[in-house]
């Protein structure tokens, strides 16, 4: 008898401790059986240490659902009879993670073939998540089926059952859907996190062999640096974006290389140059020839332009023009975009706290947090009011209404 080294690497791959992977058995007994599971951390441990060689029953089902292999692939004797629970599609996906982070179990090899009709399912999915980031910002719920979206797509190019058009169009999937995952980190101020899914959806978009989704993880991989303070990095990683073949071919995806560069330079303190690579990506975005561009870029209009000029003449002091891009584009926004739309009107209030308005700044950061919709984990955008109430006490203002914000924001954030 010897302890199950298949089962331990299974669990420390996805970061499962004895009584988290209890939990999420129990979970699956009672989504297969409708009635509660009695799995314990003893029953785990029994798998583990070789006391259980075979398991059988509901205590097989569970384990079968939340690593979506049959028991023999954990390093188990197989059952005498094959032991089905009440739901006979129970080996489903799970999202199983000790840390909060979900990660989808693997699903087993489908056996038909993959085509256009499953390429354009998944798009759908991701489609619809885009529309919810663009609600909500970094809310947990998008980044964990962002993630569980990946991982079927991954599952289901298993086989070998698909075209390479078909393939390279499910990897691209895989990639955006985990790069919008990071972005949801992203958003939630968790860089260090977003840096992991990002990781991963490198590889991915190689594998799709397409230009586009790997800009789109460099692109991530800059505000991650950035978010961390390491301008330095950010503006490697926007080299990367200007100077790629996407951004040779478009002037869209050239123009947002060019005003990323302008933002790490402007944090590295190079004026100069930061303002020559805000004014080529000016002229790139004059060229951009009006086709439809793809789901992602399409963020990229003339409002998204105006917020990241700001946030340029932000980093250099110059406030008053930052408030002005501000408004051109809050003027422009779409509505839908509500999370951008708290997130630049926060910034707005902060260039109008940074120019000595306190009482407009504490109006307009009101606004950006009322904004927010209530499942929203923005907290880019919390953040910036948090700065802005900084600035404002800073002055040392006794405005009645400028100190009544003030208190009221503490509770926000």
């Amino acid at each position: 008898m010897g302890a199950n080294v298949i089962l331990r690497g299974r669990m420390d791959e996805l970061g499962l401790t004895q009584d988290e992977l209890a939990r999420q058995m129990n979970v699956a007994l009672e989504e297969i059986g409708r009635r509660p599971g009695d799995v314990s951390a003893r029953t785990v441990r029994n798998l583990l240490n070789g006391s259980t060689r075979r398991p059988i029953g509901r205590t097989c089902a569970a384990l079968e659902a939340v690593f979506g292999c049959p028991a023999a692939d954990l390093g188990f004797v197989p059952p005498r009879t094959a032991v089905r629970a009440e739901d006979p599609v129970h080996r489903r996906t799970f999202l199983v993670a000790a840390t909060g982070t979900a990660v989808a179990a693997a699903a087993p090899p489908r056996l038909t073939r993959l085509g256009q009709a499953d390429a354009d399912r998944f798009h759908l999915e991701y489609t619809e998540l885009l529309r919810d980031d663009a609600r909500l910002g970094g809310a947990g719920k998008i980044e964990n089926k962002a993630i569980e979206l990946a991982s079927r797509i991954q599952s289901s190019l298993a086989g070998d059952g698909a075209s390479d058009r078909v393939r390279r169009q499910m990897y691209r999937l895989a990639s955006e859907a985990t790069c919008l995952a990071a972005f949801a980190a992203i958003d939630a101020s968790a860089p260090r996190r977003a840096r992991s899914h990002l990781d991963k959806a490198l590889p991915l978009a190689g594998l799709a062999r397409d230009g586009e989704a790997m800009y789109r993880v460099w692109d991530h991989l800059m505000l991650t640096s950035s978010q961390r303070e390491n301008h330095a990095e950010a503006a490697a990683g926007a080299e990367v974006m200007k100077r790629s073949s996407t951004a040779r071919r478009d002037p869209l995806y050239a123009s947002l290389g060019h005003m990323r560069y302008a933002n790490a330079l402007a944090r590295l303190h190079q004026p100069t140059e930061s303002l020559r690579a805000m004014s080529a990506a000016e002229k790139a975005f004059g060229r951009a020839d009006g086709e439809q561009p793809s789901a992602w870029i399409s963020f990229y209009n003339r409002a998204e332009f105006d917020a990241l000029s700001s946030y340029v003449w932000t980093a250099l002091g110059e406030h008053e023009r930052a408030e002005s891009c501000l408004h051109r584009t809050l003027v422009a926004i779409p509505d839908d975009m509500v999370r951008n739309k708290a997130l630049y009107t926060a910034h707005l209030s902060l260039a109008q706290a940074r120019q000595g308005e306190a009482e407009l700044a504490a109006g307009t950061g009101r606004r950006a947090y009322e904004m927010l919709l209530p499942a929203s984990g923005s907290r880019r955008t919390t953040r910036t009011i948090a700065v802005t109430r900084q600035v404002i006490e800073a002055t040392g203002t006794k405005a009645p209404e400028v100190v009544s914000w003030i208190e009221e924001s503490r509770r926000w954030i």
